[in-house]
């Protein structure tokens, strides 16, 4: 064991296994989420591009309809405008919460350039196709009304601001 590394203790296990047991309706709900999601983000004039394997837009859907049980819960999408705006969807959104690590059953939000990778350099950031438009989303299992609302509140602010800057 002291090779290995630090060995859970037996109430770590049981809530591990606990989880596990509800996993599956757990996964599904949250890819039925981000299927809706993506969907939604992929006809709003705020957003220049989705990333998410489960529309048929995607590069791979094919390959992930023949290889994967459902789509996952995680999208990348591109917004409109700069930093700024996707400072606004970010500071907006009141259902997502704001994260750097990803995955759990609520709704996570980031924005590479600004969270994660805010120290790396802007051309290194463009060569990994990191821009300050980027946001990820970690969909999870609340109602998908409330989630499609709270983007819809903040796509709309950071669109208004992109025309805003256009009127002046």
């Amino acid at each position: 064991m002291k090779g290995v590394g630090a060995v859970p203790s037996p109430f770590d296990c049981y809530l591990a296994l606990r989880g596990l047991k509800t996993l599956h309706i757990r996964m599904e709900a949250a890819s039925r989420n981000a299927l809706a999601i993506a969907k939604f983000l992929e006809g709003h004039e705020a957003v220049e591009k989705v990333i998410y394997p489960g529309l048929k837009s995607h590069p791979e859907y094919e390959i992930a309809k023949k290889q994967q049980h459902g789509w996952g819960a995680m999208i990348t999408f591109y917004c409109v405008g700069s930093r700024k705006q996707s400072s606004l969807i970010l500071e907006n959104m009141k259902v997502f919460a704001l994260a750097e690590s990803l995955g759990a059953i609520e709704s996570l939000a980031e924005c590479p350039s600004l969270m994660t990778h805010a120290s790396v350099p802007d051309d290194q950031r463009a060569l990994l196709g990191i821009d300050d438009t980027l946001i990820r989303l970690s969909v999870g299992i609340e109602s998908c009304k409330d989630l499609v609302e709270d983007l819809k509140h903040a796509l709309q602010i950071a669109l208004q601001s992109v025309n805003d800057e256009k009127e002046r």
